[in-house]
């Protein structure tokens, strides 16, 4: 066997170099698509500050009804669980996701008080 041949099979043999990371850029458009409606966290990009009141308010509504349908997905999820009498953390799991919509409704009232204000 030449000793060549092995340093190529060695070399053919090597873990590929992994591509770089590019980090994922958020924008506002994509925070409110995600249901992300804290007016502090949305207030982090720049375009925020040159909305009106009644603009804010209403890309704020709009994340507000985004993240109640991703809970109201997780709950269908999570009450769809085969044998769910069986799984006691299924239902704990129901419970946390009705706490964190009842907060979604009491943050989305605070809110329209907080932006119907002039």
């Amino acid at each position: 066997m030449d000793s060549n041949e092995g340093g190529e099979e060695g070399e053919s043999l090597k873990p590929a170099k992994p591509a770089p990371i590019t980090p994922a850029v958020m924008t506002l458009d994509k925070a409110i698509e995600l249901g992300e409606y804290d007016p502090n966290y949305l207030a982090t990009f720049p375009e925020w500050h040159s909305f009106t009141k009644h603009i804010q308010w209403e890309y704020i509504k709009k994340a507000l009804e985004n993240r109640e349908k991703q809970l109201m997905q997780q709950y269908a999820a999570v009450n769809n669980v085969l044998d769910f009498s069986k799984k006691p953390h299924a239902h704990e799991a129901l419970k946390k996701i009705e706490a964190q919509y009842k907060f979604l409704r009491d943050e989305k009232e605070r809110l329209l008080f907080e932006y119907s204000e002039p």
